[in-house]
């Protein structure tokens, strides 16, 4: 592994802990609530936040050991940051903020331009060479910023919520654009976001962390089929109910019953996609092993769908089509049926077990 880190650290009451490992050309998304811990990773990661205790080694150079009294000053360590508003500097041209990362370590003005007209080529911004920060898009200012720390040749680069600042109709195309560039990076990257989109268009493999400490790790595909908190499964858009299961039959805290198509026992959690959920303004015909009465609590239009969050006795959200709630006449307080099928109920074992 490039990247080495055995991380504890406090910031106040603040405690973070976790051990995290990188490996050269890999993109490691981490992702978490506010106040999780993420953006105390970063500036520990870039040494701007010495460890309390623990390490963290680069490419086979301890960066920082507080046990052996070792650390090295961020400026020493060959990691590149880019923060969330690329600050780029306001009375520089695009050239000259790329050239002055090269200028820092050493090297000679003529020199650093024609490297850094280099980079802006590969960043494909090279026409916008003479344009000042305030010239320049979202999308251009954030490729800048990458050419400028790419430049300087880091071993890791950080990347902290890099799509914060664009409107949404740039973030699209310039997550696919960062992908292509980073997969020429041979270094360890760690990118900061909230936004599971980003790491899914961008990472390798995520981690998540919730209250200083790693919840899961994995890639997206098996975070998505076994979430293993509440907050994960409500980022990736799923329902994450805690049940005891005996066989088929799943039986949640609050005594209400489903069905699912496969076999359990003990502790379960249990994940269903709200677009599984069906609702029917009357008990539904056919035969879905899973059918309920209850009301709805709360309606969240995103776009053309509607996202329904359902009260008791199985509290969940269902998401349908904009047209299907006007359809249905919901509202806040509605009574509705919700059902769903039993294959479309995914269990395992709430301990982690297989």
């Amino acid at each position: 592994m490039s990247l080495d880190a055995e991380i504890s650290v406090a910031v106040g009451e603040f405690e973070l802990h976790l051990d995290l490992d990188v490996a050269d050309g890999e993109v490691v998304a981490v992702l978490g609530p506010n106040g999780s811990g993420k953006t105390t990773l970063l500036r520990t990661l870039a040494g701007l936040q010495p460890l309390s205790s623990g390490h963290i080694t680069l490419d086979g150079r301890v960066l920082d050991d507080p046990a052996a009294k070792v650390l090295v000053a961020p400026e020493s360590r060959q990691c590149g940051m880019i923060f969330q508003d690329y600050p780029l500097f306001p009375h520089l041209t695009a050239v000259a903020n790329v050239a002055f990362g090269l200028r820092s370590r050493g090297t000679n003005k003529s020199e650093a331009n024609s490297r850094a007209l280099k980079w802006l080529g590969r960043m494909e911004v090279a026409h916008r060479a003479q344009a000042k920060p305030h010239q320049l898009s979202g999308g251009e200012a954030q490729r800048v910023a990458l050419a400028r720390v790419l430049a300087t040749d880091p071993q890791l680069l950080l990347l902290d919520e890099p799509m914060a600042a664009l409107d949404a109709g740039a973030r699209g195309a310039v997550r696919h654009q960062l992908r292509r560039h980073l997969a020429a990076f041979t270094g360890a990257c760690v990118l900061v976001t909230h936004d599971p989109l980003d790491a899914a268009a961008i990472a390798d493999r995520l981690v998540i962390i919730e209250a200083g400490r790693i919840t899961q790790q994995g890639t997206l595909k098996e975070i998505t089929m076994r979430p293993r908190s509440s907050y994960i499964a409500g980022l990736m858009g799923l329902n994450l109910l805690s049940a005891s299961a005996s066989g088929t039959t799943i039986v949640l805290a609050n005594g209400a019953t489903l069905e699912a198509a496969s076999r359990a026992n003990g502790e379960t959690l249990v994940v269903i996609a709200p677009q599984s959920i069906s609702l029917h303004l009357d008990r539904p015909d056919g035969s879905p092993r899973n059918m309920w009465p209850t009301r709805v609590s709360e309606i969240h239009l995103i776009g053309d769908r509607a996202r329904v969050l359902l009260g008791d006795p199985v509290p969940v959200a269902a998401e349908i089509t904009a047209i299907s709630l006007a359809e249905l006449g919901l509202t806040e307080g509605s009574p509705v049926w919700a059902s769903v099928k039993a294959t479309q109920v995914d269990t395992f074992p709430a301990n982690g077990g297989q």
